[in-house]
């Protein structure tokens, strides 16, 4: 890997949350242990299932991250666009992939074996710690989910979601004129757990009321609070 290539990923890593704190020599060498690959737009990097020998770094682009139900139903996780480990949760547990991840762009991954990525967790307890914490917040995230959907109404889990799209946290509303991520009425539809026709009525809404404006495929919230108090927050 080029010089200059390796320090823009050491670079990258060390933004991230779970390298928060581990010193840039030794994060230097965990991205020597792996290297990275350009990815097409619509390529899958992995698929629902499969083996999990690898851990990936989004280094640049953006990914799809998204599953099947028992029925056959697509459920979209997230769409990530900001560098961040992927596919960690796999090589863990010793587990088959839990989700598909697709390109939405043509997209750099950097990949490693997974008993490096072991190795170098744990021999590091920071990083340790940050990727438990890490994990604890997906449960919790999982959870939450899971009681919108039994005490929120659509309505209400709309615009929770993207809220939650414009921030890292829902402790800290997103400031007016947040841009979230590109996504259309059918991936609103699959986050928030209702139908794409009642989730375009309800968007429609929002945009009547000016709460929120339709920029492309990319949503700009203009007054967050007021959907804060619709999500119930």
């Amino acid at each position: 890997m080029a010089s200059t290539a390796a320090n823009g990923l050491t670079a990258a890593m060390a933004s991230t949350p779970v390298l928060e704190g581990v010193a840039t020599a030794d994060i230097a060498r965990l991205a020597e242990t792996g290297s990275v690959h350009r990815f097409r737009k619509g390529s899958y990097i992995c698929h629902q299932g499969d083996p999990s020998p690898e851990v990936y770094f989004l280094l640049e682009g953006r990914i799809e991250i998204s599953s099947f139900s028992p029925t056959g139903a697509r459920i979209l996780h997230a769409a990530v666009d900001t560098p961040q480990f992927l596919g960690e949760l796999g090589v863990l547990g010793a587990m088959p992939r839990g989700a598909d991840l697709l390109t939405l762009e043509d997209t750099d991954v950097w990949a490693t074996p997974g008993e490096d990525f072991v190795d170098f967790i744990t021999s590091q307890p920071g990083a340790a710690r940050q990727l438990l914490a890490a994990l604890a917040r997906q449960i919790q995230e999982h959870q939450a989910f899971a009681d919108d959907l039994l005490y929120l109404d659509l309505k209400g889990r709309v615009a929770k979601r993207l809220l939650q799209m414009g921030t890292n946290s829902l402790d800290d509303l997103p400031s007016p004129n947040t841009a979230v991520p590109a996504l259309t009425h059918v991936d609103l539809a699959s986050l928030c757990g209702g139908s794409r026709e009642n989730v375009t009525r309800i968007v429609a809404d929002f945009q009547r009321r000016g709460l929120v404006k339709r920029d492309g495929q990319r949503y700009i919230l203009k007054k967050p609070e007021q959907l804060a108090k619709i999500a119930g927050l």
